[in-house]
């Protein structure tokens, strides 16, 4: 192995004489050595930055979408809307108020919660 890379520092530094240099110095030889490495070094990053991207299209991204239309869901609630919380309690909103609503969850029972307690508004039940 040793002379296998002693012939290519051979072949350099007659590369090197060709170009009308007499002798390598070896800062020359470590800067020839170090222009094939910054290939390679890129090479090695292009894996992670592939995975990253495949991340933020199918993680990042998506949940960003999904965070945007509750947002807008609980910006957009309205008296008598029919809603169903994070705890499973189905009720009607009642009353609205900046960051907090009331629920009516049955005949003369309202709760207060925040809105952020909303999951979602109910589907249209649909009579048979």
């Amino acid at each position: 192995m040793f002379c296998t890379t002693f012939g290519s520092f051979n072949s350099l530094g007659s590369s090197l004489s060709s170009l009308g240099r007499t002798a390598a110095v070896p800062g020359e030889l470590a800067l020839v050595f170090q222009t094939g490495g910054q290939a390679s070094s890129f090479t090695l990053f292009l894996p992670l930055i592939l995975i990253m991207g495949v991340f933020y299209f199918l993680m990042i991204l998506p949940a960003q979408r999904r965070q945007k239309k509750v947002t807008e869901m609980l910006k957009n609630l309205k008296v008598g809307d029919k809603v169903i919380t994070t705890g499973g309690l189905y009720g009607t909103i009642a009353g609205l108020e900046n960051d907090a609503i009331q629920l009516r969850i049955a005949e003369q029972v309202k709760v207060k919660m925040s809105r952020s307690a909303i999951a979602g508004i109910q589907a249209e039940e649909k009579e048979n």
